[in-house]
């Protein structure tokens, strides 16, 4: 049983399903850690993601939503992390990350994505898999599907001022 987990999140919908893909993963006595990084300096320049604020919104709603299934969460947003087209420094940052807080395992989010953001997101996923001596868990990646009024809606989360996004299959 997996004691302590550490999920890196990001702002995309795989990391609503890393979220996701954890409550389920998590025992009544797993702690879980969530890192979202959000701050890169590339080439010397910084590059952020989102806004400070919308950084510690997204890692407090993380946590709020583990909190509301049950399960023990923390969470901390890295910032100045040095970026190169490789993605050697984010992987790092996650590793670093689970090494420092003793984790047994890392979770990440898998993304269909295009682009850029496909190369990055996988050169990160790539780096911690095969860097890290710990096991490394990548959640599925959220399927499109159009929206029908037939399909219900996700269930809301006491005291969460959004609601939960389920896995669609």
């Amino acid at each position: 049983m997996l004691k302590r987990i550490l999920l890196a999140l990001d702002s995309s919908d795989s990391g609503q399903v890393a979220i996701s893909f954890t409550i389920a993963l998590a025992g009544s006595d797993t702690e879980v850690r969530v890192l979202h990084i959000n701050e890169l300096l590339l080439a010397g320049r910084a590059m952020t993601v989102e806004t400070p604020t919308e950084a510690r919104f997204l890692l407090d709603d993380a946590v709020l939503q583990l909190r509301c299934c049950g399960v023990t969460a923390t969470g901390v947003v890295a910032t100045g992390v040095v970026a190169t087209a490789t993605c050697f420094a984010v992987a790092e940052c996650i590793i670093t990350e689970a090494d420092r807080w003793s984790a047994d395992a890392i979770v990440l989010g898998s993304a269909r994505r295009r682009g850029l953001r496909r190369i990055v997101s996988h050169g990160v996923r790539e780096r911690v898999i095969r860097s890290s001596c710990l096991p490394v868990l990548t959640a599925p990646a959220p399927l499109k599907v159009a929206h029908t009024d037939l399909a219900p809606a996700p269930p809301a989360v006491p005291g969460h001022r959004g609601t939960i996004s389920r896995l669609h299959h």
